[in-house]
C-alpha cells in the first residue's frame, strides 16, 4: 500500500484548484434554500423555528451526495495515475529516394572493384541503418524507372541489389535530373509533404540543378554521394566503345546546394552516409519517452472514479427511474443481436472491415461458402469483388459476373475486376470438354482456361501465366491482403494471359510418336534390369490415357510457363523496356 501512495500523482494537477470552489458552492447552495422558504417573508424569524417541520436529514444528505459528486469529477478530471504502462510512440520519419544511376559509367573501375559494387554495398548499408522507415529506389539513364516504390520493409529493395545493372536498361544516357522529378514524383504520390532524395553519381548533366531546386521548392531536399575519383578510369559503353569517365565534383556540389541538401564523395566506410544525415531517418518524437518504437508512460486511471460518479447520479432520478435506466443500458447487452454476432459499440466502417477479415480468412482457407456469406451484403467495390471472387471458386459463374458488375458500377475502372469478369465469362460460355470429369475444380482446361485458372478461377490464372509485378509488395486476387481484404494492387501487368499458340501440329502423329518413345524407354528399362518389361508408372498411364486435344492443352499452358521470367533482373529489364515503349507511344 506504501508503494502505491508513493507513486500515486495527478497528470492534471491544475484541476485540483477547483476544489477551492466547494466550499463556496455549499455556502450558496445552503443560502438558496433557505431564500427560497415561502414562510420566511411573512412569519418572524424567533417564530418561524418554532412553525416549520424540518427535512434537514434529507436536505443534507442530498448536499453532502453532491458534494461528493463534485469531488468525484474533480478527481477524475485530474488524472489520477499510479501505474506506468507500454505507450507507443508516434514518430514522424523523414522518407528517402535513392536515385542511382545505371548508366554504363558506373562500370568505371576508378573504385575498386568497380562503382557498380561499391554502389550496391552502400545501398545495403542504407538500408540497414534505415530499417523500418520509408525508402524508396529508382534507377536512372537516359529516363528514370522505378525499381522499388515507398516501402517501409528494406528487404523489399535488398531482392533487387544484386541485379541492378546498366543492362536492365532500355537505353543508355545520364540524365539525373530526370531521376530527381521521379524521386519527387514518388514522394508526393506517398502524401509525404517534406522528404530527401539522395543521388549517386559521378557529374550531374543539364537541368540536374534546376530539378534539384523544383524539388527543394516541393520540401524535397536532394542531396549527392558521389561515385568515382578526380582521376577517373576507362569503361566501355553499352554499344561497345571506349570512354573515360571522371567525378565532377564542382557539379555535384552545383546540384546539392541547388537541393538544399549536402554532398560528400563516396568512403570505404559509412562516414559519408553519416555526413548526408540519411544513414538515420530524423525522428519527431511525441510522447513522454524517446523511445524510437515506444516507451513507458503513465496510465490515466480517472476512468474508474466515473464508476461510482454515475452511481451517485442515478439518486437525482425519481423513483423508479433508476431502474429503468439500468434496464436500457443492459437491454442491447442482452439483446439476440449481440450473439449474431453484431458489436454494437462498433462504427459502420469498422464492421465492414471486421467482415471483409473475416471473408478473406475464410477464402485463404478454401471455406468459400463462409467467404461468401461474409462478403455478401458490402456494397462497396472491394466487396462486391471479393464476393465475385468467392463465388467463381465455387464455379457460379453467372452469380459472379453479377457481382463484378456492381464492383464495377461502384469503381469504374477497376482492374483487376475486368480482368477476373472477362475471365470467368469466359469460363462459362466455354463448353465443357470431353475428359473433364464433371469439371472438378483445379482441372487444366483450354487455352482459355489456362489464362482464367481452375474452371474459371481467375486468381488461379494469374499465378499461373502471367508476367509478376515488379513491385514484390503486389499481391494476387487470390491472396486478399489485411486492411483490404481481397484487393489486388496489380495494374496493366495483371491482366490474364492470353491464349497462346498451338504447341502441336499434327496430334495424331504426336501421340503415335509418344507412344513409340514410351515403348523404346520400357524396353531400355527392362534390358538394364534383367526383366522382359516394366510397368509403366503411374504418371506415364495418365500421360497415355490423355486426349490429343489435352495434351494440346498442357503443352499450351508449359510452353507459356517457360516464357515468364523468374530473375528479379529479368523482370525489371522487361518492365522497364515495357515502360519505355510505353513512353515513347505517349510522346513522354
Amino acid at each position: 500500500m506504501s508503494a502505491f501512495w508513493n507513486a500515486l500523482h495527478f497528470l492534471r494537477p491544475h484541476w485540483l484548484w477547483a476544489l477551492l470552489a466547494l466550499p463556496l458552492l455549499a455556502w450558496w447552495w445552503r443560502v438558496q434554500r433557505h431564500r427560497l422558504n415561502a414562510w420566511q417573508g411573512h412569519v418572524d424569524a424567533h417564530l418561524l423555528q418554532h412553525l416549520l417541520v424540518r427535512g434537514g436529514g434529507a436536505a443534507r444528505a442530498g448536499m453532502i451526495v453532491a458534494a461528493l459528486a463534485y469531488a468525484l469529477a474533480v478527481l477524475a478530471l485530474a488524472g489520477p495515475s499510479w501505474r506506468q504502462g507500454d505507450q507507443p510512440l508516434w514518430q514522424a520519419q523523414r522518407p528517402l529516394v535513392v536515385v542511382l544511376d545505371l548508366s554504363s559509367r558506373i562500370t568505371t573501375s576508378d573504385l575498386p572493384p568497380s562503382r557498380l559494387l561499391q554502389a550496391r554495398a552502400k545501398l545495403a548499408r542504407l538500408l540497414d541503418a534505415r530499417a523500418g522507415s520509408p525508402v524508396a529506389l529508382v534507377a536512372v539513364a537516359d529516363d528514370a524507372f522505378t525499381v522499388a516504390p515507398m516501402t517501409d520493409d528494406a528487404a523489399n529493395i535488398r531482392l533487387y541489389l544484386d541485379e541492378l545493372s546498366p543492362e536492365i536498361m532500355p537505353v543508355d544516357g545520364q540524365r539525373a535530373d530526370r531521376g530527381i522529378a521521379s524521386a519527387a514524383r514518388l514522394l508526393a504520390q506517398a502524401d509525404f509533404r517534406n522528404g530527401d532524395i539522395l543521388v549517386l553519381t559521378d557529374q550531374a548533366g543539364d537541368g540536374a540543378a534546376n530539378a534539384a531546386a523544383e524539388a527543394r521548392a516541393q520540401g524535397y531536399l536532394v542531396s549527392v554521394l558521389g561515385l568515382g575519383t578526380a582521376a577517373g578510369a576507362a569503361y566501355r559503353s553499352n554499344d561497345g566503345t571506349i570512354g573515360h569517365a571522371a567525378l565532377d565534383a564542382s557539379s555535384l556540389r552545383a546540384m546539392a546546394a541547388a537541393g538544399g541538401g549536402r554532398y560528400e564523395p563516396a568512403t570505404p566506410d559509412n562516414g559519408d552516409l553519416a555526413a548526408l544525415g540519411v544513414a538515420s531517418p530524423a525522428l519527431e518524437t511525441v510522447g513522454a519517452s524517446a523511445t524510437p518504437g515506444g516507451g513507458k508512460a503513465w496510465r490515466d486511471e480517472g476512468y474508474w472514479l466515473l464508476i461510482p460518479l454515475m452511481a451517485l447520479a442515478l439518486l437525482w432520478f425519481r423513483r423508479g427511474a433508476a431502474l429503468i435506466l439500468v434496464g436500457a443500458l443492459w437491454l442491447p447487452m442482452a439483446s439476440p443481436a449481440q450473439a449474431a454476432g453484431i458489436d454494437w459499440w462498433q462504427r459502420g466502417d469498422q464492421a465492414t472491415h471486421a467482415r471483409l477479415e473475416k471473408g478473406a480468412d475464410a477464402y485463404r482457407q478454401g471455406d468459400y461458402p463462409t467467404a461468401e456469406q461474409a462478403f455478401n451484403g458490402i456494397d462497396t467495390a472491394e466487396g462486391q469483388y471479393n464476393l465475385g471472387n468467392a463465388l467463381a471458386k465455387q464455379q457460379r459463374y453467372d452469380d459472379a459476373v453479377a457481382a463484378y458488375d456492381r464492383a464495377l458500377r461502384l469503381q469504374p475502372g477497376m482492374a483487376d475486376a475486368v480482368a477476373n469478369r472477362a475471365a470467368v465469362d469466359a469460363a462459362r460460355k466455354r463448353p465443357p470438354s470431353p475428359g473433364d470429369g464433371q469439371g472438378k475444380p483445379g482441372q487444366q482446361g483450354s487455352g482459355d482456361q489456362a489464362s482464367s485458372g481452375a474452371k474459371g478461377d481467375p486468381s488461379e490464372g494469374k499465378k499461373a501465366g502471367q508476367p509478376q509485378p515488379a513491385s514484390p509488395s503486389s499481391q494476387s486476387a487470390s491472396t486478399p491482403p489485411s486492411g483490404k481484404p481481397g484487393q489486388a494492387q496489380a495494374g496493366k501487368d495483371a491482366q490474364p494471359p492470353r491464349t497462346p499458340p498451338k504447341a502441336s501440329p499434327d496430334p495424331a502423329a504426336q501421340a503415335a510418336a509418344d507412344a513409340a518413345q514410351r515403348e523404346r524407354m520400357r524396353a531400355a528399362v527392362g534390358e538394364q534390369k534383367g526383366s522382359r518389361t516394366q510397368p509403366a508408372s503411374k504418371d506415364a498411364a495418365a500421360t497415355q490415357a490423355e486426349t490429343a486435344e489435352q495434351r494440346e492443352r498442357r503443352q499450351a499452358v508449359d510452353a507459356w510457363l517457360r516464357r515468364v521470367p523468374d530473375e528479379p533482373g529479368s523482370l525489371l529489364k522487361a518492365k522497364f523496356r515495357l515502360e519505355y515503349e510505353r513512353r515513347q507511344k505517349e510522346g513522354r
